[in-house]
C-alpha cells in the first residue's frame, strides 16, 4: 500500500527549499496541475526543476517562475512563457538547454541506473560545448551525463493502492521516465482503484517507483487555443 494523501499541501509538504525537482507534462498536457499550485503556495524557493518546458505565464510551471522560486531549469524548450524568456534574457534564472531527445535519454538513463552515455545530438553547438568529444565510426559523439532528483511529481489517469499507474493517451510523455528517475515519487491522479482493478498488460509505471498518491482534479487548461 502507498501513501494516499489528502490534500495537495500534504503531498508536497517534504520539498524544501534547495530541491531538485523533476515535473512531468509537456507543455500544459500532462503536468501535476494542484502539485505545482501547492508549491507555489508553500513558497519554496532556490530550486532546481527539470522539465519538457517551464508552463505558460499564467498557468503550471510559470507559476513558481513568476514567484522567483526556481533557480535553475533543465529543460529543452523556453516555448509559450514570456516571463521565462525575460528571466533567462536578464540572466535572473539559470538555464541548461538540452536537445529534447537528450532530455529523455538524461531522465531515463538517471532512472535505469546509467551514469552517462554518448550521443551525436548537439555535437558542433553551443549544447556540447565543455564536454567530452569522441569519435565511434568515424562520427563524433558528445558525452551527456544522466538525470536524477530528489523529488519527482507526476500526473496520471489511474493509480491502484499499490501505486501502480496508467496515463491518458500523450499524458505519458516524460511522466514514466521521472517516476523512474526521482528518489520520491509523488503521483498526482484522476482516479485511486483497488488493487486488482488495472490491467497488468496496462500499467505503465509500475508500483516500485511510487512513493505517494494524490487524487485531483484537472483544469486541463489550452496552452494556445486556435479557433476558426
Amino acid at each position: 500500500m502507498k501513501r494516499i494523501f489528502t490534500s495537495a499541501d500534504e503531498a508536497v509538504s517534504q520539498i524544501q527549499d534547495g530541491t531538485i525537482l523533476m515535473v512531468g507534462g509537456f507543455g500544459l498536457v500532462g503536468i501535476p496541475e494542484q502539485l505545482i499550485l501547492a508549491l507555489e503556495e508553500k513558497g519554496v524557493k532556490d530550486l532546481t526543476v527539470i522539465s519538457n518546458n517551464c508552463g505558460i505565464d499564467d498557468w503550471g510551471l510559470g507559476l513558481l517562475l513568476r514567484k522567483k522560486q526556481i533557480k535553475k531549469i533543465i529543460a529543452s524548450y523556453v516555448g509559450e512563457n514570456k516571463e521565462f524568456e525575460r528571466q533567462v534574457l536578464s540572466g535572473e534564472i539559470e538555464v541548461e538547454l538540452t536537445p529534447q531527445g537528450t532530455l529523455a535519454e538524461r531522465i531515463r538513463a538517471g532512472g535505469a541506473g546509467i551514469p552517462a552515455f554518448y550521443t551525436p545530438a548537439g555535437v558542433g553547438t553551443i549544447t556540447s560545448e565543455g564536454k567530452e568529444i569522441r569519435n565511434f565510426n568515424g562520427k563524433e559523439y558528445v558525452l551527456e551525463t544522466a538525470l536524477n532528483a530528489d523529488f519527482s511529481i507526476i500526473r496520471a489517469a489511474q493509480a491502484d493502492h499499490l501505486g501502480n499507474l496508467i496515463y491518458n493517451k500523450t499524458a505519458q510523455n516524460f511522466n514514466p521516465i521521472m517516476a523512474a528517475a526521482g528518489k520520491v515519487t509523488i503521483a498526482e491522479v484522476e482516479e485511486i482503484v483497488e488493487t486488482g482493478v488495472l490491467d497488468p498488460n496496462m500499467i505503465q509505471t509500475p508500483s516500485i517507483y511510487v512513493q505517494g498518491i494524490l487524487q485531483a482534479k484537472q483544469e486541463k487548461k489550452i496552452e494556445r487555443l486556435t479557433v476558426r
